[in-house]
């Protein structure tokens, strides 16, 4: 059996040119230099390891996780891409900001914990 795409509440329409339109587009993403990242050392829901959380991207999911995956190998650690958000095992929050900085980054500030 196979899932059919659920187009929400819709049942029928009377418009014969009626399309539904896709709500999940993903922005462009926007240069370095015009984003607003902010860096956040986090306990809650892993077990009691803190990583570090990069929030306030813009742009699409392909790269949210290739610049996870740059953050990663220049952390030399684990971490994932999503929701928005990229999460870094362990606290590496000035070496993120740093390498932020230099990648163009300017925007970027270590906020809250």
């Amino acid at each position: 059996m196979s899932k059919k795409k659920s187009n929400g509440p819709f049942v029928y329409s009377t418009d014969p040119n009626f399309q539904f339109q896709d709500e999940h587009e993903e922005a462009e993403t926007l240069p370095p230099s015009a984003q607003k990242l902010r860096i956040q050392l986090e306990t809650k829901h892993r077990g009691g390891k803190t990583a570090s959380v990069i929030k306030g991207f813009v742009g699409t999911q392909a790269d949210l996780e290739s610049l996870a995956k740059k953050l990663k190998s220049y952390c030399g650690t684990g971490g994932s891409a999503k929701d928005g958000e990229i999460i870094i095992q362990g606290d590496h929050r000035d070496k993120i900001l740093q390498w932020l900085q230099q990648q163009g980054y300017t925007n970027t500030k270590k906020s809250g914990g």
